[in-house]
């Protein structure tokens, strides 16, 4: 498909911040974004990158009063050599087309989006940072655009994608985060949606994440939906305990995300010859474990923070230590080799860097 490119005027630009220390993360959007529409009679349509403007929505939208919303993360790379890397992106846009199909919208061309990716950051490639540890988040989005109060899927739809320079996800950085076991709320049961990247998730997720937060907690560990006795993942990860030599994250049955960072940390842990397991944890066994002086360490993955270490959790007035309340040994040894790949600072065995520029 052809892409039309405008590009913003002068007085359409924003000043690029330049400061990594004070980037945050998703404050700052650059001066454009890429867009498709999709209407029934046409398929997806009109591919584009336009100055970054306010979208125009009829209040009885239907993605405002419905929820039919899909969306997608991951970063582009300011490599060592200054060349632009992405870091397995077509396995998210895979993930986006899995998220349209639970929320019944029309799956996209994985080669268009990756042309019209590409065509945005070429635009905005001064927007990517240099400093370590910084990226070019991307945000991939598809709405629902019918103007029809109706609980039905809509038959029109926009994509878009907005970018913005982005650093540590938690003020924490790369040290070691508080967790906060919730077994008042639930996120997801097996069935619904809770394995589609879609807004509802993140919104069942905001009462306790709200509560954590008051306590003193960056994050919410979210057990199973049914006998909330089994530990799922984080509110923005998925996460990992290493219990004794056993690297244990939770089976993918439906009720969470399949992370792409989850699922690198699994091949590159079984590369080294790390035994991973994908089962079910009770969290119980996770305080034993605690306890007995077994539980080595515990990790959050995600795009947005890649690594994050876990030194404490709180679950029904107890708390536990994890390990020494450090970064754990593997997690180190994770985080460092997994920016190297998406830095281009070393070679690449798994095929997953793209250099795009």
């Amino acid at each position: 498909m052809d892409i039309k490119i405008t590009l913003a005027g002068p007085e359409q630009r924003k000043p690029i911040p330049r400061d990594g220390n004070t980037l945050g993360f998703g404050r700052h959007f650059s001066d454009h974004f890429f867009l498709m529409d999709y209407a029934p009679e046409r398929g997806w349509f009109d591919p584009r990158v336009e100055p970054y403007h306010k979208l125009s929505l009829d209040p009885a939208t239907m993605v405002l009063h419905y929820g039919q919303q899909v969306f997608e993360g991951m970063k582009a790379y300011r490599g060592a050599d200054g060349g632009v890397y992405l870091f397995r992106h077509r396995k998210n846009f895979e993930r986006l087309n899995r998220s349209c199909r639970r929320l019944v919208i029309p799956e996209l061309d994985i080669d268009v989006l990756e042309q019209g990716l590409r065509e945005l950051i070429r635009v905005d490639q001064e927007w990517i940072p240099t400093s370590e540890g910084c990226a070019l988040y991307i945000r991939p989005t598809v709405i629902a655009t019918d103007p029809v109060l109706g609980v039905r899927p809509s038959d029109t739809y926009l994509f878009y994608i907005i970018a913005g320079p982005v650093g540590a996800y938690y003020p924490e950085g790369f040290n070691p985060i508080s967790i906060y076991v919730s077994d008042k709320y639930v996120r997801a049961v097996s069935g619904g949606i809770g394995e589609a990247k879609t807004a509802g998730n993140y919104a069942a997720s905001l009462a306790a994440q709200q509560e954590a937060r008051k306590k003193g907690y960056s994050q919410v560990l979210w057990l199973d939906a049914k006998e909330r006795s089994f530990v799922e993942e984080v509110g923005t990860m998925n996460i990992f305990f290493r219990i004794n030599d056993e690297l244990i994250t939770s089976p993918l049955t439906g009720s969470i995300l399949p992370g792409v960072t989850r699922d690198s940390v699994i091949q590159i842990a079984r590369s080294w010859g790390v035994k991973v397991s994908e089962r079910m944890l009770a969290v119980d066994e996770v305080f034993d474990a605690a306890q007995k002086g077994s539980l080595k360490e515990v990790f959050g993955a995600g795009t947005a923070a890649v690594i994050a270490p876990v030194k404490k959790f709180h679950y029904k007035d107890r708390d536990i230590q994890v390990g020494d309340g450090r970064s754990g040994e593997l997690s180190q040894r994770l985080y460092k080799y997994i920016l190297d790949l998406q830095y281009g600072r070393i070679e690449d065995p798994f095929g997953w860097r793209t250099r795009i520029l």
